[in-house]
């Protein structure tokens, strides 16, 4: 059953094609990215995922991808030379530094959004302010360097928007998405009648629509992004087909030429004309595979990942199988997250993110010795593998996030969600821990006491005079960004005064994995000489990090995800990746 070039593209869990030019497993931005373009440049596309739903750990993303020298930072004014961001990632990656790799991502990147804001229904908001992690390495920008998804009127997908992984209904409120851009108005609107009236109305809509659609209808950040590309590629003939795990890849002659899927209706043999690209989101619910890349039994069966479940190592495998290798030389196996653990309803447990609230001032982090280890400050990555490092051999690595009630009304505190939002049933559930003063909430939390009077007290003793001589909180662009604009002095400290006083608990978690199937510039999949393996590429999570291990900045798996997506579908497609027709030609200097 052949594809119709020009045919409109469906979604269904059914009446799979068994030809097409190109077959694209998983749907995250990687896939999407691969499929849209793909179909693009002329070639009959078909993406299958084994989920019965669409967009992969992309749809629960905040969206944002790095993307240095984007045309929306141009065109704002912000202009930079490949010098600067090469000479940040070598100072970043180091040893890892793939030269080859880098200038794909770099040379492409921009390309690749040119060409989806230009032919897609795909459109971006710039991330002009937003700073690299790492703002005292050679090469680090403050900002012009990231886009993420503008948001998106779901009613634009039509019947497609049942396929649409929804939210993480964990870090959203009442399953609505709230962009980057609309926290400070959640933040002030016990504090501002503009900020109330803001959070009033997004609410109000978003109420409408769950009473009229059963959902929301207005998509941001992943949501936005996985929707764009899902309209993109529909628009464009791609067809779609969920419930469909792929069994086997089919080779002949060294060649991969499609593979088998087991669908509902049986076993179905799909022939790809061109190859198969595989994208289905790393391996970080593989228990067995985390723990042989971390090494550490421990670490890997305490590990929480945010991702969904249905991320366990397929696309490794797949490639594998066909002579591909998984790159285990990576600086970190994992891209590693602080979660902590809410109690569900049903008596399970679901892991919460921290990525926002760390920086804000009035919390502290420290482990069960009441100390703290690291800056709190700092990048997601950068905080968990500080935990790591100070835990010692064999121990579960766990923390508590410590504030004070004037901080949790305001912030909220991980599940826990600012005034006027009630405290009791997370107090109740024990996610939350209080107590009146420092010393009843220590002996609630098991930690030590007096340790933890002294870092506090100390830590006081500095907050006052906007100082963290232990850390240094608040020393890098990221850190004040992240931070709080209306602090005076440094926007990452302030003491911890008002009780009663609150924590919660962390552990290791992780937003995805970077080990993956080493690739080569053209994201071709490579065997154990190094050499292309003909009609197998990689993209997303399935491809070995192109910063090797390494987390330099903010959406730096969903900017080489969807680049090197946009790489693979045109060596696909025996066309080279700046084609004119794809990607308007951009200034390369």
């Amino acid at each position: 059953m052949p594809l119709a070039a020009t045919a409109r593209g469906s979604v269904s869990a059914g009446d799979v094609p068994t030809r097409c030019d190109l077959l694209v497993v998983g749907s995250g931005a990687g896939g999407l990215a691969t499929a849209v373009t793909a179909a693009a440049l002329g070639l009959q596309v078909l993406v299958v995922d084994k989920e019965p739903v669409l967009g992969g750990t992309t749809a629960w993303s905040g969206g944002w991808m790095w993307i240095p020298r984007n045309p929306l930072a141009v065109a704002a004014g912000i202009r930079e030379t490949l010098q600067g961001p090469r000479e940040y990632l070598r100072h970043e990656l180091g040893a890892q530094y793939d030269e080859a790799r880098i200038d794909a991502f770099l040379q492409h990147g921009p390309r690749m959004v040119e060409f989806f804001r230009g032919s897609t229904a795909l459109d971006f908001v710039d991330g002009n302010g937003v700073p690299d992690f790492h703002g005292t390495s050679a090469g680090a920008a403050t900002g012009g360097r990231s886009v993420c998804a503008a948001p998106l009127d779901a009613r634009a997908l039509g019947p497609a928007l049942a396929y649409l992984r929804p939210p993480l209904e964990l870090i959203s409120f009442l399953g609505m998405g709230i962009a980057a851009s609309e926290l400070k108005h959640f933040f002030n609107a016990m504090r501002s009648w503009s900020a109330f009236g803001y959070v009033a109305r997004r609410v109000g809509a978003h109420v409408k629509d769950l009473l009229l659609h059963r959902r929301g209808m207005r998509l941001v950040a992943g949501n936005a992004l996985v929707g764009g590309l899902l309209k993109s590629a529909l628009d464009r003939g791609v067809q779609l087909r969920v419930s469909s795990p792929v069994q086997r890849l089919l080779t002949e002659d060294g060649r991969v030429t499609g593979a088998v899927l087991r669908t509902a209706q049986g076993e179905v043999r799909v022939q790809s004309r061109r190859g198969v690209v595989l994208a289905c989101g790393g391996f970080p619910h593989d228990a067995a595979r985390r723990a042989a890349l971390l090494g550490d039994a421990t670490l890997a069966a305490a590990h929480w990942s945010a991702a969904p479940p249905c991320n366990t190592g397929d696309g490794l495998r797949l490639g594998e199988g066909a002579g591909g290798v998984v790159d285990g030389s990576l600086a970190a196996p994992i891209a590693w997250a602080p979660v902590s653990l809410v109690p569900g309803r049903d008596g399970g447990v679901k892991h919460f993110p921290h990525l926002v609230e760390r920086a804000k001032p009035g919390l502290i982090a420290v482990r069960a010795d009441g100390r703290r280890f690291t800056n709190e400050a700092d990048s997601y990555h950068d905080f968990t593998s500080a935990l790591v490092r100070a835990t010692p051999a064999g121990e579960v690595p766990q923390a508590w996030l410590l504030c004070d009630h004037r901080f949790i009304r305001r912030y909220g505190l991980g599940r826990v969600r600012p005034a006027p939002v009630p405290l009791g049933t997370h107090l109740r559930s024990g996610y939350l821990r209080r107590g009146r003063d420092l010393r009843e909430l220590a002996q609630a939390c098991g930690i030590a006491a007096d340790a933890l009077q002294a870092t506090v007290g100390q830590f006081n003793a500095e907050a006052r005079q906007g100082r963290d001589t232990a850390f240094g909180r608040g020393g890098t662009p990221y850190n004040r960004v992240q931070g709080e604009a209306e602090q005076p002095g440094n926007p990452c400290v302030a003491p911890l005064e008002q009780g009663p006083f609150y924590a919660v608990r962390i552990v290791p978690g992780s937003l995805g994995t970077f080990a993956g199937l080493r690739t080569d510039a053209s994201a071709r999949v490579l065997d154990a000489n190094g050499q292309a393996i003909a009609g197998l590429w990689a993209a997303g999570n399935d491809m070995a990090s192109v910063m090797g291990g390494h987390y330099p900045s903010g959406g730096i798996t969903l900017g080489p995800a969807m680049t090197f997506g946009f790489i693979a579908a045109h060596d696909a497609a025996h066309l080279p990746a700046m084609q004119p027709a794809a990607a308007p030609a951009m200034a390369t200097a």
